[in-house]
């Protein structure tokens, strides 16, 4: 029963310690994106799609 807590608790201190480099990891802007705002220019135009014209539906009378 001993072996259960100290695997539990060896399991939440790797837990937390990933959890730690997550947070310095996005604080320290790992995770910023300088590349794609300055590509995505040059591809607005295939992803801008013109909109189809809207199709008249008409009403059936009975």
């Amino acid at each position: 029963m001993s072996v259960i807590y100290i695997l539990l608790t060896i399991s939440i201190i790797v837990a937390i310690g990933f959890f730690a480099a997550f947070i310095y990891a996005v604080k320290s802007g790992q995770f910023d994106d300088s590349y794609t705002p300055s590509v995505r220019m040059l591809f607005e135009d295939e992803l801008v799609k013109e909109k189809p014209e809207p199709t008249i539906k008409t009403k059936k009378t009975n």
